[in-house]
């Protein structure tokens, strides 16, 4: 039993090739090049292909019966999805693990929501036994925003409605665990979906500062009042 991993080398992917190592499940690690090649650890077999060239993805796909479709966010992310969604059905895969996006039904005007939620549809059409994940914002990713966070700012539009986030450890966590239990299973498993959210971020942030935090648009509007 093998797991296929794409983007294995990348911010998720990498963390669930780690812990299914640690679990000793064997794995096929999809690689673009030597310089990837060199970042998957030991015992992961690695695979050079790429996801727009179906030779190669129908040659990673041989004697795989778990796949782990995660692509990154490219112009093509849609037709690399879909064309490696295929082959996997060519190669008679029963057990796939689909990493989409939280509430990716309600942003159609977002390209990156927009292709994952068709992604999730033609799944459905096809009645693929997968299991869609949906992570919300990547927690880690604010990290960028270090300095304003600490000034009591956080400088994202979203007034009061609040962004929902989780860490990239929980999601990497839940990831291992669903595939490892479709993988395990002596059938394919039925169509499910799991939501990855996280606590109030907002709450953490301000125990971190000792002080409120004011989103972009508050701290806007109390400039321009002051203007």
């Amino acid at each position: 039993m093998t797991i296929l991993v794409t983007g294995s080398t990348g911010t998720i992917g990498s963390q669930v090739v780690r812990r299914l190592a640690a679990q000793n499940a064997r794995i096929r690690a999809l690689v673009r090049g030597d310089t990837s090649r060199a970042k998957i650890p030991a015992g992961v077999e690695p695979f050079q292909g790429d996801m727009t060239d179906v030779a190669s993805m129908r040659t990673a796909l041989k004697g795989i019966d778990t796949l782990f479709l995660l692509n990154a966010v490219a112009a093509d992310e849609v037709t690399q999805a879909l064309g490696t969604l295929d082959l996997a059905r060519e190669a008679g895969i029963g057990r796939i693990v689909y990493f989409s996006v939280f509430n990716s039904a309600l942003f159609d005007d977002v390209p990156h929501f927009s292709g994952k939620y068709l992604v999730e549809r033609v799944i459905d059409a096809q009645a693929i036994p997968a299991t869609v994940l949906r992570p919300a914002y990547f927690m880690q990713s604010d990290l960028m925003f270090r300095d304003a966070l600490k000034a009591g700012i956080y400088p994202m539009p979203i007034g009061g409605v609040g962004v929902t986030m989780v860490d990239i450890r929980d999601i990497a966590d839940a990831a291992a665990a669903e595939l490892l239990r479709r993988e395990r299973a002596s059938h394919p498993l039925p169509r499910t979906t799991i939501e990855l959210v996280g606590p109030d971020s907002r709450a953490t942030f301000e125990a971190l500062i000792g002080h409120p935090l004011r989103t972009y648009r508050t701290f806007a509007q109390e400039a321009a009042a002051n203007w």
